[in-house]
């Protein structure tokens, strides 16, 4: 009884329920390893060709095909791909999202919800270049605001940057880094949309990516135009 309670403390788990048009429901459950924050994956015995790691690989991904026969990504992405293939962006869903501490529900279009599990997947499957992002997963906000997500993007990096000088490093208070990683992350979202395009899905996924990709490219433009005077006078307390 312990030993099975113990597991499942290792264990987060993130429940979405779809609910489109005259009740059709889907649903999807994420579980990811508590410590590493990596998706446990289901088991399966096949994969489709798209999923092949050289099937549109990214330019830069620095996998090789020799070690990776598959996408990280794609593999774990292979079901909600399928589930949404002939579904339009723009149809109207109630969406529940339950999270171990709380749930969400929000009544808006299939591509929003379908961008938050894609966002998910996108940072937990072992993708190289998305595993910078993956510290944001522990706490996952359903349906973030452009707003929300700068917020927690820098809060994740900064953090990152005071561990790196706990540990003697060179921390990077400047966040140029992070504009490269961002620069790496919309690099990924693109290359990922044309793999999907080329299996001609339906647009409710493509446009899932659009918008990570309008988010990531959002939050570099605002690090590099530094606008981020009003993210500052949130810490006017400080200054006093």
């Amino acid at each position: 009884m312990s030993e099975d309670l113990d597991k499942r403390r290792k264990v987060i788990t993130f429940e979405y329920r779809f609910t489109v048009g005259s009740g059709l429901e889907k649903r999807f459950t994420i579980q990811l390893d508590h410590e590493s924050l990596s998706v446990i994956p289901a088991e399966k015995s096949s994969y489709p060709e798209w999923t092949e790691l050289k099937f549109h690989q990214c330019p830069t991904c620095p996998l090789k095909e020799e070690q990776h026969k598959y996408c990280p990504i794609a593999v774990n992405l292979a079901d909600v791909i399928e589930s949404f293939k002939d579904s339009i962006s723009h149809d109207k869903a109630d969406i529940l999202v339950q999270t171990e501490a709380r749930g969400y529900v929000k009544q808006t279009t299939l591509q929003d919800g379908v961008s938050s599990i894609v966002g998910i997947y996108m940072v937990t499957s072992g993708c190289p270049v998305m595993d910078k992002l993956r510290p944001m997963v522990r706490t996952h906000l359903p349906f973030a605001t452009v707003d929300e997500t700068i917020y927690r993007v820098l809060s994740m990096y900064l953090l990152a940057q005071y561990f790196l000088w706990k540990r003697g490093k060179q921390p990077d208070w400047e966040l140029t880094k992070l504009v490269n990683i961002y620069s790496d992350v919309e690099n990924v979202n693109k290359h990922f949309r044309e793999r999907l395009s080329a299996i001609k899905v339906t647009d409710a996924t493509v446009n899932a990516l659009v918008n990570l990709n309008c988010f990531a490219d959002f939050a570099a433009f605002s690090i590099e135009e530094h606008r981020l005077d009003e993210v500052e006078l949130l810490f006017r307390a400080y200054f006093e």
